[in-house]
């Protein structure tokens, strides 16, 4: 669903991209509202509030997917879909290099190739460009800077997504309400299915995250994180076929060395999260044999096991937003 939402954004002109913004936010909140009301899960609300830190962390994780997503809407009907899609591809290399700057992470050997070759991927490009490829290094870094926060915050998907729209809500209506006081409001003037379609961003935000979190639940880490790669893929060939944007032959080089960068990340991600099952499973066996360190193997398997998920879960990341619940660290909820 991710990967259409370059069909969807264009049909809500003439309205502009920051009221588009501010509907999407908007109808968000009334959506998730309703949600939450229907599954009857609001109990997490008072707990919240009474945790300045998260608070604070869900105000910061709400202004940056504020970035994301006002330019992402910008982007598609501007006429950059490829180089939005350009963003999302290269965010888990962004999200690895964040990883070793402010955490500190240690990267093995692989994973410094994908990184150097996504970075010589960027300047090809924006040698192809004429200029640094600004939109999609926004995108990367702020669906990044958004993951990371997310995973700080700990909440389930639609429970953050409901903190960080309600705290978009009222800078968005004060701004929708100040467009119609200067009779500048692309709502209401041009049909009721003009009025309909942007209503509708509420869905288009909700409805792929709840499919994203129950898929989470069913099928493999390992598989969501592949199929995750589907969303700039698909933003990527709309660009290409649909909308026809320019792609030269420095543009084709540079996303050859983007999509290198990350088919050397998922392998190594694949082949790790292997070893680590492989580990498991002799721990597991050593402890059923009863070997005095049994205790200790058993302990090992668990801890291993839980690595190869973490790794499988990494191999496809793409994004802002890939716990089960729909948290951030694989990729829901694109923009």
């Amino acid at each position: 669903m991710w990967g259409l939402f370059p069909l969807y954004w264009p049909l809500l002109q003439p309205a502009g991209a920051l009221e588009i913004l501010a509907h999407r936010m908007v109808w968000s909140l009334a959506t998730i509202a309703l949600a939450l009301l229907a599954l009857r899960r609001w109990g997490w609300i008072p707990g919240l509030l009474r945790q300045r830190r998260k608070l604070g962390l869900i105000t910061v994780a709400a202004a940056v997917i504020t970035v994301n997503w006002g330019l992402y809407i910008w982007s598609v009907n501007a006429g950059y879909v490829v180089e939005s899609s350009l963003g999302y591809f290269i965010n888990p290399l962004v999200t690895i290099a964040m990883g070793v700057l402010l955490l500190k992470e240690r990267l093995r050997p692989a994973q410094w190739i994908a990184v150097g070759t996504g970075f010589a991927a960027v300047v090809v490009l924006a040698v192809g460009y004429g200029r640094p490829p600004w939109i999609s290094l926004v995108l990367a870094f702020s669906f990044a800077t958004y993951g990371l926060v997310k995973k700080t915050v700990n909440l389930g998907g639609l429970e953050s997504l409901a903190a960080e729209t309600a705290i978009q809500f009222l800078p968005a209506l004060a701004y929708l309400l100040w467009l119609g006081s200067q009779g500048s409001a692309a709502f209401g003037s041009a049909g009721v299915g003009h009025m309909a379609l942007l209503a509708s961003a509420g869905l288009v935000t909700a409805v792929p995250l709840v499919c994203f979190g129950a898929a989470a639940i069913r099928v493999p880490l390992s598989t969501i994180g592949l199929l995750q790669y589907l969303a700039p893929v698909f933003q990527f060939l709309l660009g290409v076929l649909y909308f026809r944007e320019a792609m030269p032959p420095e543009r084709w080089a540079g996303f050859g060395l983007v999509w290198l960068a990350l088919s050397i990340l998922t392998w190594d991600a694949l082949r790790t999260a292997r070893r680590s099952r492989a580990r498991a499973q002799a721990l597991r066996r050593a402890a059923a044999t009863g070997s005095p360190a049994s205790g200790t193997a058993a302990s090992g398997a668990g801890a291993a096991e839980g690595t190869a998920s973490a790794q499988a879960s990494r191999a496809g990341a793409s994004a802002p937003e890939a716990p089960a619940a729909g948290a951030p660290a694989a990729g829901a909820p694109f923009s």
